[in-house]
């Protein structure tokens, strides 16, 4: 009898246990859903960059809902051309293992902000585009 008694005791622990760990991965989910919606619904303006002026510009996204994307690039036009894009800070806790750099080379290579965003990093990538995107339009020529 005493067995029995430790087999189901056990097994009412687990069920605790499983039952805390689907609470707590639900509960996540739930508090990120919104900013992941916003993020994926974030709109990257059609820039032209044949109006660009030449100079280096300054441009910040303010990360979204949480903030957790904050970032703040500088862009250099140079000959009425994006020539070099740079990461100045992010507040992105995966952004590190992100690589920013292949996305403006992207840019650069496109003179466009419709490109491809990083596989598995869509949300982070638009994020470091809508920065691009607020220096491009201090650059247009009115």
């Amino acid at each position: 009898m005493k067995r029995k008694g430790k087999g189901r005791m056990l097994l009412i622990v687990l069920a605790v246990l499983v039952f805390l760990v689907v609470i707590t991965l639900g509960g996540g989910l739930l508090y990120t859903a919104g900013e992941h919606r916003e993020a994926k619904n974030l709109p990257i303006a059609i820039v032209d960059f044949k109006k660009l002026r030449d100079g280096t510009y300054i441009g910040e996204y303010e990360g979204g809902m949480y903030k957790w994307r904050a970032n703040k690039v500088q862009v250099t036009v140079s000959s009425g051309r994006v020539t070099d894009i740079k990461q100045m800070n992010s507040t992105d806790p995966g952004g590190e293992n992100t690589d920013q750099d292949s996305l403006y080379d992207r840019v650069i290579e496109a003179q466009s902000l419709q490109v491809d965003t990083i596989s598995g990093a869509t949300l982070t990538s638009k994020a470091y585009l809508k920065s691009v995107e607020d220096a491009l339009l201090k650059a247009q020529a009115e």
